[in-house]
């Protein structure tokens, strides 16, 4: 691509409190200004408001219903059922007649006004992360993708996908979606093999290439890789709800799942603290973990007379990593927690709660420290964990290898991708010299 390129939208279903999507927001804004530092910003995002909280910079919707607006408080919504209008009633009327239309002209007056501020834009991303599913059914993340490309096409807006993980797709109109998103792009990359393989199943024949997920770009300060020492080596576990929301449907038992889960995980944290481990707990979604943190900690008071402090939640990138700084060995459920775990070089035994986890575990060569969400036992946990301590030297080592060859790579697609001028290339050339290898 030129340098010509000077007014960038990014777009990432982001805004709900995933630190890992905060940190590839930063990481690719963050890359392309080391390249092209007249380049401007707009997120398109699911949370506008907390995503110019969070970037300092504009941020508009990617749907007509945002995340954000259903989270009313009941004030507002007992105060709006006061002032009852004419008005409110067409907005609100689930009967077919009232509702179909109004959909359908909501959308419609949404998609146009996109398109024009679209327009205004050189270059369109879609940043990375998990776009490639179908959380929420067929018309969330795939048709948002598929009438954003077009809407790109039709403006003669360059758009590409930026390291993207795709799965699960199972639903036809997925299929349908995903794949003419796809053959839209001028460029796209996966942060898998499994994803560009499942992306050629459903019908995607264009040129795809295989690049790390773009949070290994992200800058560690040096100072956050080592350990603070504690008397007792410190564990960091990080539970999380079951996700039930990657399925379509619901199963009729969901809170007996969920509790098994959080039973299980507090199974092996008792053995840990047994064996005389500082056990820390800590999430790294500022909504959805915190009540599945609080479950465990119930559960390890109630069920093992293990008390812990009140968990304070993380509300940064920044403080995520600080927090998981102090800890000698992780163990987390999140794809970006074991990212960020591989990052700081610590130690990561991972529940995979989707084939995405198993697939970066495997790629590191680390698979023999990762159990499946669906059917681990606390014992398997606790003889993976054992086998973890005892290599972990060596597990620094591999981690060390691949953090350092995976950075090369981003850079390698940012160059191709963001071309330096003269000026910016020996910038960024002395910058790589004085940056500390991971």
């Amino acid at each position: 691509m030129e340098r010509k390129h000077k007014k960038i939208a990014l777009l990432h279903h982001t805004g709900c409190g995933n630190l890992g999507d905060d940190a590839i927001i930063d990481v690719v804004i963050s890359n392309i200004r080391q390249r092209w530092d007249n380049a401007d910003f707009m997120v398109f995002s699911m949370n506008p408001d907390d995503t110019v909280m969070r970037h300092g910079i504009p941020s508009l919707p990617i749907r007509r219903y945002t995340w954000d607006a259903r989270q009313k408080s009941a004030a507002t919504e007992t105060t709006q059922r006061g002032q009852q209008t004419f008005g409110n009633w067409l907005k609100k009327a689930r009967n077919p007649i009232v509702r179909l239309p109004r959909a359908a002209i909501g959308e419609l007056t949404f998609l146009i006004e996109s398109y024009r501020i679209l327009r205004s834009f050189d270059l369109l991303i879609v940043s990375g992360g998990g776009q490639l599913t179908e959380r929420g059914g067929p018309w969330s993340f795939p048709y948002a993708l598929f009438v954003w490309s077009v809407m790109a096409k039709l403006a003669g807006v360059r758009f590409i996908f930026l390291s993207v993980g795709a799965g699960p797709l199972n639903h036809p109109l997925s299929r349908f979606f995903v794949p003419k998103a796809l053959r839209a792009a001028e460029y796209v990359s996966f942060r898998d093999k499994e994803s560009q393989d499942l992306a050629t199943e459903i019908g995607f024949a264009g040129e795809g290439h295989v690049f790390p997920d773009n949070v290994y770009a992200f800058d560690v300060p040096a100072s956050s890789r080592a350990a603070k020492r504690a008397n007792r080596p410190v564990v960091g576990v990080a539970p999380m709800p079951y996700p039930f929301s990657d399925h379509l449907q619901y199963p009729s038992d969901c809170d007996a799942i969920q509790d098994e889960l959080i039973g299980k995980i507090a199974n092996f944290v008792s053995s840990l603290a047994g064996q005389s481990y500082s056990i820390e707990l800590f999430g790294s979604d500022t909504r959805a973990d915190p009540p599945a943190i609080e479950d465990l900690r119930k559960v390890l008071l109630n069920r093992h007379h293990i008390p812990t402090p009140q968990y304070l939640p993380l509300e940064s990138v920044s403080e995520l990593v600080s927090r998981m700084s102090s800890m000698d060995y992780v163990v987390t459920c999140r794809f970006h927690g074991v990212v960020f775990g591989h990052l700081l070089n610590k130690p990561v035994l991972a529940i995979a709660h989707h084939p995405k986890v198993t697939h970066l575990m495997n790629a590191l060569g680390l698979s023999e420290y990762c159990v499946d969400m669906d059917n681990f036992s606390p014992d398997q946990l606790t003889d993976r964990f054992a086998s973890l301590v005892r290599n972990a030297e060596t597990v620094k080592k591999i981690m060390a290898a691949n953090v350092a060859d995976f950075r090369l790579k981003l850079a390698m697609q940012f160059d191709s991708l963001f071309p330096l001028g003269s000026t910016q290339y020996a910038r960024l050339q002395q910058s790589r010299k004085d940056s500390p290898t991971p």
